[in-house]
């Protein structure tokens, strides 16, 4: 196994499209919360359509080789991107300032877990994410059923806010 992390631009974010189906497919066969949700979201509803709203975006995949075996997606956008047709994603009033961050979207194959990858990405994002002095808040969704990921958030700093769409989703914030 040899890994290695590349930032990609928006422009080259094509090379996401396997594994950001790859995440859709897994949350959904994890839900036991309105799966049927997830029968729309794909690499062209989900992260084109974010890096499109987004003031700014940053991505990063790490390859084993020139194998994708993970990616994590994140940007800071105005906080009323967070409020649309799907739902209101935290209550606006609550955010200081104009923007917020978010980590998006971040997956790992599972035959990587447990290798680091997924500390690796997330520390590699956080960092970015710290570079916007504007930015105060800090949100993760993560989609029910997947506890992995809501206990690894957990012990990286972050706390449970609250859920919306009758726990489709758990809202994760952290303060600065």
């Amino acid at each position: 196994m040899k890994l290695t992390y590349e930032t990609i631009s928006d422009n080259q974010i094509e090379v996401c499209r396997d594994i950001c189906n790859e995440l859709m497919d897994y949350q959904q066969s994890i839900a036991y919360i309105k799966p049927e949700l997830f029968d729309d979201m794909n690499f062209d509803t989900r992260l084109v359509p974010s890096i499109n709203k987004a003031k700014y975006n940053y991505t990063v995949v790490a390859k084993d080789e020139d194998k994708i075996v993970g990616y994590v997606y994140s940007n800071i956008s105005a906080k009323e991107a967070y409020s649309n047709e799907f739902a209101t994603f935290f209550d606006l009033s609550s955010v200081n300032g104009e923007y917020v961050g978010c980590l998006s979207q971040f997956y790992i194959k599972e035959e990587y877990r447990k290798y680091g990858v997924g500390s690796t990405l997330f520390n590699m994002s956080m960092q970015w994410l710290k570079k916007f002095d504007e930015v105060e808040d800090t949100f993760i969704f993560v989609s029910n059923g997947n506890t992995n990921a809501l206990e690894f958030y957990r012990r990286k700093g972050f706390s449970v806010s609250h859920d919306i769409l009758d726990g489709f989703i758990t809202v994760l914030r952290n303060n600065r």
